[in-house]
């Protein structure tokens, strides 16, 4: 009998056991998988509340205090579509309408004049961040899978949960230097 008694014992405990290690290491991957996207790396020589987008690395860096800086991946634009030099942010807009421009109109013809916000053919994503005039932008997208090539006509295309984040982050007048 106590053999049998203890036999018990030591199957709940490594029932218990087991139950623990799966349920420890279910809960580390999905806070792993939950986490932001950003990440903080060194970045000095830029005034803190700057973006900088490197567009070589096809990373966009929100510059903090002491030298760091938030990163997050960006699509960029295509092979003679890029840009590089200073802007400043002239708009913030949440789910924004979006018409295509010329080059873009001449290469889809078939794309309506307007696009309304948050459609899902919408490629301005959650947010968009513009500049020039309106010429680019810092925008959400709905190609997800756009995010890390170079893929745009100039603009900087981040995953949608980080336009968010960086639109929390930014105001009007916030600096943007672009660089290869």
């Amino acid at each position: 009998m106590i053999a049998r008694g203890w036999w018990r014992v030591m199957v709940k405990r490594a029932i218990l056991f087991i139950v623990i290690v799966f349920g420890g290491a279910f809960i580390v991957a999905f806070a792993a998988h939950s986490a932001a996207r950003e990440v903080i790396v060194e970045a000095h020589g830029y005034a803190p509340g700057t973006v900088v987008v490197k567009t070589s690395e096809r990373r966009l860096y929100f510059v903090m205090e002491n030298g760091r800086a938030l990163s997050f991946p960006v699509g960029v634009g295509k092979s003679g579509q890029t840009w590089n030099g200073t802007a400043t942010i002239e708009g913030k807009f949440v789910k924004p309408a979006w018409s295509p421009p010329d080059d873009i109109r001449r290469e889809n013809p078939n794309l309506p004049d307007v696009i309304a916000g948050g459609a899902a053919n919408n490629p301005m994503g959650e947010a968009a961040l513009t500049m020039r005039g309106g010429e680019y932008a810092i925008h959400g997208t709905n190609n997800p899978g756009s995010i890390g090539g170079f893929v745009s006509h100039g603009c900087i295309r981040m995953f949608n949960r980080d336009i968010r984040t960086l639109y929390r982050l930014v105001d009007v007048g916030t600096p943007v230097i672009v660089e290869q």
